[in-house]
């Protein structure tokens, strides 16, 4: 049985970028994940640049999944494993499912591109309370291959035979 629609459903969507040195003006992958969601004819919900912080990332986390306004998260940076890369411990205790073939298929797309590194790649994505949360590293590319690669077609209600949006709407 198809879980595809046959007409393009826009989502709200809200985007975090985790930064101890961006803002508005350097954020290129938080700016390339809204033009690349408004693109595809989504709604740009929020957006916010926080510092890792483990709580005040969880803290605006809950309270998008929260809002029924907002049914997807993107975020960018935090996904590394230096001492202040703190996404997936701030966002998987929020989750109601966790979406292991997005880590997967993330780290196997990147492998094509970096090799071995990926496996530093803590790419994370998951649901809770209707919501889809997915945390991406943090370089622009790597928000590219994200969204190229799964997200664009995830996000999209037309996608065959399956896509996130039947859980979201």
């Amino acid at each position: 049985m198809s879980h595809a629609s046959q007409e393009r459903v826009p989502l709200n969507i809200a985007v975090l970028t985790v930064s101890d040195t961006r803002n508005e003006d350097t954020d290129t992958s938080g700016r390339f994940l809204v033009d690349a969601l408004t693109g595809a004819g989504h709604k740009l919900a929020e957006k916010a640049i926080l510092k890792d912080d483990k709580y005040d990332i969880r803290a605006l986390v809950s309270r998008w999944i929260a809002s029924p306004e907002v049914q997807v998260v993107l975020i960018t940076g935090g996904t590394g494993f230096t001492g202040r890369d703190t996404t997936p411990e701030a966002v998987a205790p929020l989750l109601d499912t966790v979406v292991d073939g997005f880590g997967e298929l993330f780290r196997h797309i990147t492998y094509q591109e970096l090799g071995t590194s990926t496996v530093q790649s803590r790419a994370l994505g998951g649901l809770a309370n209707r919501t889809a949360v997915f945390c991406l590293p943090g370089s622009t590319g790597a928000c590219r291959t994200g969204w190229n690669g799964i997200l664009a077609e995830q996000l999209d209600a037309r996608h065959k035979p399956c896509n996130f949006v039947q859980h979201l709407v």
